[in-house]
């Protein structure tokens, strides 16, 4: 970890923003989607160009007309045109999305001796947040492995683990609630982690983990590793059964897989009835084995 002991919190603008999550020459993606008209487009231009007058006029006027404004986490590499993980350069940050109980959420963030303090901080819209950290050395595979550790262990959304994800450009509108909130980023530390400052906990209790060690990097990536599909499988079934509305999950999906499907919204629909439908046997499976036990004990054959 490097760090600056006299670094003093700040609110940042977009340009600042931006600046302090590239270097000048990165390229980074800018993500514009438009909910009324259902469009989304992606522009990538070099970090100083996102950062100019221009260009923030620009995504100011996209804003305006109803579009929410989102930037890519890690830069993009030269000649590329695309979000895709081949075209990710490096990993520069992990992140969090806080979208269920995000000031809760945010203070076992503060509190947690597993995770150092993060570099960012943005309020996407009353009570939720996106949590941000700089970091350097980190594969792709161990970058999205921590990233399903910290959304399981401090409630982030689960869709929202993976490399090439974007996250929201302060000092633009959230336009998907009812009245105006524009985003705002705050920077808490200045500091670069690695994979050591990060120590969390597995899916077992029993069983903790530390990224930093070369054991764990030889086994960030299981042989069962699973695709984006089958994480997004995995996400609606535990979004449905702790409650949430099947039709918030299809959307948080969509939008999360809006670059990268031609119909979005019917592979959202269509993971979600799904899950729906594999929740509702597991339900019902305890009585069909309760039926058997007491016919068994009969003698039924």
């Amino acid at each position: 970890m490097s760090t600056d002991s006299k670094f003093a919190p700040r609110s940042l603008t977009a340009s600042e923003y931006v600046r302090e999550l590239f270097g000048p020459e990165d390229n980074a993606a800018i993500l514009l989607r438009n909910r009324s008209t259902g469009h989304t487009s992606q522009s990538i231009a070099k970090a100083e160009t996102i950062a100019s007058p221009d260009f923030q006029s620009w995504l100011a006027a996209q804003s305006a007309s109803g579009s929410d404004v989102f930037v890519g986490m890690n830069p993009i590499k030269d000649g590329a045109h695309s979000r895709t993980k081949g075209d990710i350069a490096d990993i520069r940050h992990v992140y969090l999305d806080l979208d269920r109980k995000g000031d809760e959420a945010l203070q076992g963030i503060r509190n947690s001796t597993d995770v150092p303090p993060p570099n960012f901080v943005l309020d996407t819209s009353p009570g939720k947040h996106q949590v941000v950290w700089k970091v350097s050395g980190f594969s792709q595979d161990e970058a999205e492995s921590l990233l399903h550790g910290l959304a399981n262990k401090f409630g982030g959304d689960l869709a929202a683990t993976d490399s090439t994800r974007v996250l929201r450009l302060p000092g633009f509108a959230n336009h998907k609630l009812p009245e105006e909130f524009i985003v705002q980023a705050h920077q808490e530390s200045n500091a670069v982690y690695t994979l050591r400052d990060f120590t969390i906990d597995d899916d077992s209790p029993e069983a903790p983990r530390h990224f930093g060690e070369a054991q764990e990097r030889r086994r960030t990536v299981p042989g069962d590793h699973k695709s984006q599909s089958e994480y997004d499988w995995a996400y609606a079934k535990r979004a449905l059964a702790r409650g949430d509305d099947p039709e918030v999950v299809i959307q948080r999906i969509a939008d999360y897989r809006a670059e990268d499907k031609a119909d979005p919204h019917y592979y959202a629909r269509h993971t979600v009835t799904k899950a729906q439908s594999e929740l509702q046997k597991k339900t019902a499976s305890p009585r069909t084995e309760d039926s058997r036990s007491v016919n068994d004990s009969r003698g039924t054959p």
